[in-house]
């Protein structure tokens, strides 16, 4: 007990940045249970529209796009969200997956949908790289 007290004493910002490091890391786990989005991947994300006809939303700018995306995605780049918000209130029902090149943009785009009032939102963990790994067909139509 007495080398940990010393080290502790001798070490202050160690023990800082750790107690940050841990508070964040709870900070990140308890936001990710509250929200009433999911992340998903992509062989989930299949079962979904197949099975339950859900909407695939990608939110990448258009060069991206324009590069491949999955068939019968809805392109709204996440700029363009909040003023196109009120025409994807027609999918309103529907699963909603969202999705950009690597999962971090659509994550803005699930809670924004949230805030709206949607509620079966779902973010494709990875996004268009990990649907392309997994082999799923993209097309450029």
């Amino acid at each position: 007990m007495q080398q940990f007290l010393e080290f502790v004493t001798n070490h202050p910002l160690l023990w800082t940045a750790f107690f940050g490091i841990l508070g964040l890391l709870v900070f990140g786990e308890i936001r990710a249970r509250t929200r009433a989005w999911k992340e998903i991947g992509p062989l989930e994300a299949t079962a979904l529209i197949n099975h339950e006809d859900a909407v695939v939303l990608d939110v990448r700018e258009a060069g991206e796009y324009r590069n491949g995306h999955i068939l019968n995605a809805v392109h709204v780049p996440l700029g363009e969200l909040p003023s196109r918000i009120e025409k994807l209130k027609k999918y309103q029902g529907r699963p909603i997956i969202a999705y950009c090149q690597t999962g971090t943009r659509s994550g803005s785009a699930c809670s924004r949908l949230e805030k709206a009032g949607f509620e079966r939102i779902y973010n494709l963990r990875g996004g268009a790289a990990a649907w392309v790994r997994e082999n799923l067909p993209v097309t450029r139509k």
